[in-house]
């Protein structure tokens, strides 16, 4: 059986090189622009939002392999979710990557996102982890000005 970092390194290693969601929507109604001035990530969120259920999200930008994997893998855990569970979610995400809680332990339905757990291991790397989460919120917040992690 592979350990399961390996595991996880290959689930963000699949995340970095073939990203989902990596486009402009022509449709998009909301949008934020993100940057982690430490790393020098930078993402652009797209989403239609419609009747509060996120109908289309996507992501542009360039970034660490952990930044893009885990902008490639909001879209695809928020795409069809309302804002209510989107903020739930983000909450559960976040205390993930920051350890305030244990992955192993953990109810909060976050399913494939459970690989960046290891994340809190390396707290420079949170910052990358999040950004993409961070920007997503600023633009259902209607946010204009760039989101920065500093």
């Amino acid at each position: 059986m592979p350990d399961l970092r390996e595991l996880y390194q290959e689930v963000i290693l699949d995340h970095y090189k073939r990203p989902r969601n990596c486009r402009r929507p022509a449709d998009a109604n909301l949008h934020a622009d993100g940057f982690n001035p430490l790393c020098g990530d930078k993402v652009t969120i797209f989403m239609r939002l419609e009747d509060g259920i996120i109908r289309d999200i996507a992501f542009e930008g360039s970034g660490c392999a952990i930044s893009t994997a885990s902008a490639s893998m909001m879209t695809e855990s928020l795409k069809g979710k309302s804002e209510a569970e989107v903020a739930q979610i983000f909450s559960h995400f976040h205390d993930l990557v920051t350890g305030k809680t244990a992955s192993d332990n953990d109810n909060s339905g976050l399913g494939k996102l459970e690989v960046f757990a290891g994340v809190r291991e390396y707290p420079v790397r949170v910052k990358c982890a999040t950004l993409a989460w961070h920007t997503m919120r600023a633009a259902l917040a209607g946010v204009k000005d760039t989101v920065a992690t500093e």
